[in-house]
């Protein structure tokens, strides 16, 4: 028996992967919570998403894996409920009810409880989840693009006034489960498209944890008929560096005890095949010293360390386990 974790949301993509990985995690206990009765079909072992069912079932953690105005409505019940909380949605990324209103085109009704979400990101952010109540799991794309990005911003050296183009690519799984026309098998199936361009609610994620201002930052999302996996392929103008080893050298030494970020060397580009159904991210770089052009591939799977392996993550973390506990 292990500590018992619900799962608000676990007939979707994201949810149903957070209960394979929990069911073979040697500490925690998933618990289905059933959040709509229309929702699927029966499950036996799930217990109603509700304040009583929390205290019952003595759970310490609870996950939505719900959209944001769910998220909105549940988080703070079951929070008052004794649960912490992981949301997986956006609801709690942004930090202030201006940013969330501006990127998401409606109100943000927790301000409060906005104000105290840590945003889970571990590589960047480890030291404030453990005593988080409530962690706002980051976006697919973003973990992609920051875990990319940061470190070679934090070292100075890309020409930030070139600016930055970040092509991303990703699998249907990332739209969720709801039926719609666009992501139906005919409009997906030998076809590539992309979609909120200049508007996608992930650029803020970016911006915030890279330090990037808006008009640094040139972002596309693009659906590939493909399950899972995100591969962004990022170009910017390098500055004081000569060759690809100078900036694997960066991630090499920023991320030399992070445990689910591999770096490829030189030659060697990360593909989705290789991260799929495991919480890895994969960087690879290809520098031209003339004329200073960079590209950097990021490689993660959307469902894993883009949502439900993320949040294991910070999971492992808020109750003081191993970080990798499993997920290696």
């Amino acid at each position: 028996m292990g500590v018992r974790v619900g799962i608000v949301g676990f007939r979707g993509y994201s949810g149903a992967e957070l209960v394979r990985i929990l069911e073979r995690h040697p500490h925690a206990e998933p618990v289905p919570m059933e959040h709509r009765g229309d929702s699927g079909g029966a499950c036996p072992a799930a217990v109603p998403c509700s304040p009583e069912a929390v205290k019952d079932q003595q759970l310490a953690v609870v996950f939505l894996a719900t959209p944001a105005e769910a998220s909105l409505e549940l988080a703070p019940t079951m929070l008052d409920a004794g649960a912490r909380v992981i949301d997986m949605s956006g609801a709690f990324r942004l930090g202030t009810p201006e940013r969330y209103a501006r990127w998401y085109k409606t109100t943000h009704t927790q301000p409060n409880w906005l104000a105290e979400a840590v945003y889970g990101l571990p590589e960047f952010c480890r030291s404030r989840i453990p005593q988080a109540k409530l962690v706002a799991n980051p976006g697919c794309y973003p973990t992609a693009a920051n875990l990319a990005l940061k470190p070679l911003l934090e070292a100075g050296v890309i020409d930030r006034a070139a600016g930055i183009v970040c092509d991303a690519k990703s699998g249907v799984s990332g739209a969720g489960r709801k039926p719609s026309l666009k992501t139906s098998f005919c409009e997906v199936t030998e076809n590539f498209s992309a979609y909120s361009i200049l508007h996608h609610r992930h650029v803020p994620e970016v911006l915030m944890t890279a330090g990037l201002e808006e008009h640094e930052f040139s972002f596309t999302a693009q659906l590939i008929p493909i399950h899972r996996g995100i591969l962004e392929t990022i170009y910017f103008r390098g500055k004081n560096v000569k060759s690809a080893e100078d900036l694997l050298a960066i991630y090499c030494e920023r991320y030399a005890s992070e445990p689910f970020l591999r770096i490829h060397a030189t030659g060697s580009i990360p593909d989705i095949h290789a991260v799929a159904r495991t919480n890895f991210c994969d960087i690879g770089v290809v520098y031209d010293g003339a004329s200073g052009r960079a590209v950097v591939v990021s490689a993660i799977d959307n469902l894993t360390k883009g949502a439900a392996g993320m949040a294991v993550q910070n999971m492992n973390l808020m109750l003081g386990l191993p970080e990798t506990e499993g997920l290696l």
